[in-house]
């Protein structure tokens, strides 16, 4: 449940964040209040319509496992839709933004969405508990099984959270300013890289208090278990029981990349119906985990998801911009027409991140479980101890042993090849070069598609390729459409053709002088321009000073203030400056840096 939960909140975070508001929504406050009230009362009212006919059948309890699983996953799908709906079509987002505060930190707006994501989440833990309870024979109160499934999945959004807020306060910093390093994809890139290997070092001590895990007490058998791991040598932080469900879910696992910050968790189910050599095969496989370096090879797996999504989410805005119909929503300076291609441009991303996570990370994550498998039968010295852990936990579970998910192979599965091993142990070498080949053809694979979508000349021609085609082609049906224009010429300077840019944004200009955003470019570009012989500083100051008689924005004043300071007016640059840094509400540490550069009187 975990793992679907894992792409679930990629994709609504993803749907949030694609959303980009412009202007007042057409509908009010109350209104969206008011049908955001009403899905969620359809929604809940079919949640326990579906959970009370699957009790009707729950006499058939080997098949009905596999359906509250599939029902739960379907219903899952089903609230992400909700959200979706409510971003797009109740403007969620433009209403957290009105909350003071919040339009600085896209980290507050984030979190208010994930908590109305949580809050579909959890009506459907409410309502799917009757069936849970006697499904499973549990003693958990209703109250109980839908916060442990909130503690249990919780911490698969600490690092979002904590990378959102770091984010935000970089931002504030020179660090995110335009044409900062972290402004660039290869900047965000590095960032998010080395964000995440901190955080897989230091997160599961952080983990082990969220989940209230507590040392093993004292017996025999917790002295054997450890025992058996200072026999063999592994390095670990603590033996913890895992209270997750007041310790009735019958599972183990192991978190931390280093010895220092690794933990082994056993649930005390897990620990009262094992035996002793059951307990050590289960270890077993958790070290097993350690030893192949899975927690890495998942850091491997996001940091390439990363990689791919930067360059394609370009690739599809040009495919879908270069598309008439589409075009026409971008264009339409209508705000719900700018959401319905937000809403199209979500739908092959995500595709691309279904596709990753079920098939690409999914076959790897399957293969380690039975990478893990294999070594613990043997260091076990057989595959009978590991074997006889899974059946167990198979029938004691709810009969699960033929459900198979897309991030393990189902237990019959698992089994079935730990007994192959008996009649042919070179399977369990042959597995472990086949993960290696594996691997090595996946690295090659997303080395080559990196390159090729995010800094291969012919993704960057392709992309200009198609958005100039269109824009000529438009223009000719709107010949005095200045967005147009801009647009055209932010494209020409992004290819170095100055010459084309200057032409476009005069354009511009021509057929509206008061232009604010056009005359801000025009005087920037003219006072920046890396050809010298293109630049032209006083005429730079005259359509500066324009711009901000029609809008003083920090962006415009900071437009000003380098006006100012190519024509060698200092004074006057350091007092527009100061003026945007007083204004700034996002990127004032750039503000800033240009204020100290200004006084310090050199470039």
């Amino acid at each position: 449940m975990v793992f679907n939960n894992i792409i679930y909140f990629i994709v609504v975070l993803l749907i949030f964040n694609i959303n980009y508001p412009e202007g007042v929504p057409d509908n009010s406050l109350f209104w969206s209040l008011t049908f955001l009230c009403i899905t969620w009362l359809v929604f809940a009212g079919y949640c326990r319509w579906v959970f009370r006919a699957l009790q009707g059948r729950i006499n058939q309890r080997g098949q009905i496992t596999g359906r509250y699983h599939r029902l739960v996953t379907r219903l899952s799908i089903l609230a992400v839709f909700l959200f979706a709906l409510d971003v797009y079509f109740f403007n969620l987002k433009y209403w957290l933004q009105l909350i003071p505060g919040f339009e600085r930190w896209s980290f507050l707006q984030g979190l208010s969405a994930l908590a109305l994501f949580l809050f579909y989440l959890c009506t459907i833990w409410y309502f799917a508990y009757p069936a849970y309870r006697v499904l499973f024979q549990s003693a958990l109160s209703r109250t109980s099984f839908t916060r442990s499934n909130l503690k249990l999945n919780l911490p698969v959004l600490f690092p979002w959270m904590i990378l959102s807020f770091l984010y935000d306060l970089l931002t504030l910093t020179p660090l995110a300013g335009p044409g900062a390093f972290l402004n660039r994809v290869e900047g965000q890139m590095v960032f998010f890289v080395v964000f995440l290997i901190l955080l897989m070092v230091f997160l599961p001590w952080a983990i082990r208090y969220w989940w209230e895990c507590k040392p093993i007490e004292a017996s025999e058998k917790k002295g054997a278990l450890q025992g058996f791991l200072r026999e063999k040598g592994f390095k670990y932080r603590d033996l913890l029981r895992w209270p997750i469900f007041e310790g009735r879910m019958m599972t183990a696992g192991i978190m931390g990349i280093i010895p220092r910050y690794r933990y082994i968790l056993v649930t005390d189910s897990l620990l009262e119906v094992l035996s002793v050599e059951e307990l050590k095969a289960v270890l077993a496989h958790e070290m097993g985990h350690a030893k192949y370096g899975h927690l890495l090879f998942y850091l491997v797996f996001f940091a390439g998801f990363m990689v791919i999504s930067f360059g394609l989410f370009d690739l599809f805005f040009y495919l879908l911009y270069a598309h008439p119909y589409f075009f026409g929503m971008l264009s339409s300076q209508n705000g719900q027409g700018v959401n319905f291609f937000c809403l199209a441009l979500s739908l092959p991303m995500l595709g691309t991140l279904l596709i990753y996570f079920r098939f690409v990370m999914g076959f790897f994550m399957r293969h380690f479980e039975r990478q893990a498998d294999l070594y613990s039968a043997v260091t076990m010295g057989s595959p009978i101890p590991t074997i006889n852990s899974l059946e167990k936990i198979a029938l004691l579970s709810g009969k699960i042993r033929d459900l198979p998910s897309w991030h393990h192979f189902s237990i019959r599965e698992r089994v079935e090849c730990l007994w192959k091993t008996l009649r042919d142990p070179g399977l369990i070498r042959r597995h472990n070069r086949f993960m290696l080949l594996s691997f090595l053809t996946y690295v090659f694979l997303l080395v080559g598609a990196g390159y090729l979508l995010n800094f291969s000349p012919v993704k960057t021609r392709l992309t200009y390729d198609l958005a100039e085609k269109v824009m000529n082609e438009q223009l000719l049906k709107e010949p005095e459409n200045t967005t147009l224009y801009q647009n055209l010429a932010t494209l020409y300077y992004q290819q170095g053709r100055y010459e084309e840019a200057i032409e476009a944004y005069e354009k511009v200009i021509s057929l509206e002088p008061n232009h604010a955003m056009a005359l801000n470019n025009l005087a920037w570009f003219l006072a920046t321009v890396p050809r010298e012989e293109l630049r032209d500083e006083k005429r730079a100051l005259e359509l500066a000073k324009g711009a901000v008689a029609l809008e003083r924005s920090p962006m415009v004043l900071d437009t000003l203030a380098e006006a100012y300071y190519a024509n060698g007016f200092v004074p006057e640059a350091v007092e527009a400056i100061q003026e945007a840094v007083s204004r700034a509400k996002e990127n004032k540490g750039y503000y800033e840096s240009q204020l100290r550069r200004f006084l310090a009187g050199k470039d």
